[in-house]
């Protein structure tokens, strides 16, 4: 098949591009490497089958040609992290909306079937405990720049939603909880490689608020298969989708164990959400999905274990020059 692929040279896009060029597919790549880097498709980079344009999802044209032809469409660029969208919030709600309204629009013209990457960010500060797709969405006020990147991704889905319903588009939205694993970055705010980043420079590991948040990280390499098959699936048609760990840590927890992994001397620190974010931030006290309709369309679960998961992060980082981490 031909593979339209948004955010190709990111995070979760690069393992993305790799699994399908595997796989035999033809793949075309969209980013505009304002997170993304060409590094993180190093390893496939003179790949027959992979086309890789430079350019933004806020351009229809761009996004109707590369859609033109393609059989499946993963959309999957966006702003992230909560410092981008802390101090880009504006920008951040252009590419996460109107970017959006491209790519679904080009591959319901272009008769592709669609794969919308979403967030577990639309439960807001619903803190039950394995979070169901239709659970209730409690946000705090859109006056909150925390709150922003969840409505922009409520708004997505809500487009889709409409595209499926009113014009027949194939298409299936999937809610991420905290995908980690080599080439995230922590300069955008991600924990996990954050704290390995301090841990490896010997650096105190911050930790915002109690440090008693619980949270659930899973694998990229547990999600990837899974975003290809739900992307096949007839019966994930129309539905939402989580895909995450049901492995609980404290953030308190995690430090301690990113800091035995690496065998650093670095103590921990704890700072406050409005020294680290501004007076726009508030937090959930836990969130931990239930996957189970992910395991019933198409079979997934996880395989690494958050040990897993903080060894690659740590041999990625290790691997790379310090300015790269």
């Amino acid at each position: 098949m031909r593979c339209f692929v948004t955010g190709a040279a990111g995070f979760i896009g690069s393992h993305l591009v790799e699994h399908l060029l595997a796989e035999g597919h033809e793949v075309i790549g969209l980013d505009n490497l304002s997170t993304g880097r060409k590094a993180n498709l190093a390893a496939v980079a003179s790949h027959p089958r992979l086309a890789l344009m430079h350019g933004s999802v806020l351009d229809s044209r761009t996004v109707g040609m590369l859609a033109a032809g393609s059989d499946r469409v993963f959309h999957l660029a966006a702003a992230v992290g909560a410092f981008v969208i802390r101090d880009r919030t504006l920008d951040s709600l252009r590419t996460n909306i109107h970017g959006t309204e491209n790519v679904v629009a080009a591959a319901s013209q272009h008769a592709a079937r669609l794969l919308i990457a979403s967030t577990s960010e639309i439960y807001g500060k619903n803190d039950a405990l394995g979070l169901k797709e239709d659970d209730d969405r409690i946000i705090g006020s859109p006056l909150r720049s925390r709150w922003s990147y969840a409505e922009a991704k409520a708004i997505d889905e809500s487009l889709v939603d409409a595209y499926v319903q009113e014009l027949g588009l194939r298409a299936v939205i999937v809610r991420l909880f905290n995908t980690v694993g080599p080439r995230q970055t922590g300069r955008y705010g991600m924990v996990i490689p954050r704290f390995v980043r301090q841990a490896l420079t010997g650096q105190p590991l911050t930790v915002f608020g109690t440090g008693q948040q619980i949270r659930c990280f899973c694998h990229v390499l547990d999600v990837v298969p899974a975003l290809v098959r739900l992307a096949d699936s007839d019966e994930a048609c129309g539905l939402a989708v989580n895909l995450g760990s049901s492995e609980q840590v404290t953030i308190a927890e995690l430090a301690g164990r990113v800091i035995a992994a690496t065998g650093s001397d670095s103590a921990i620190e704890h700072s406050s959400y409005l020294d680290a974010y501004g007076s726009g931030y508030e937090d959930m006290q836990r969130r931990v999905p239930d996957c189970t309709l992910a395991g019933r369309l198409v079979g997934f679960q996880t395989t690494r274990s958050l040990d897993d998961i903080i060894r690659s992060v740590i041999a990625d980082q290790q691997s790379l020059a310090p300015s790269a981490a």
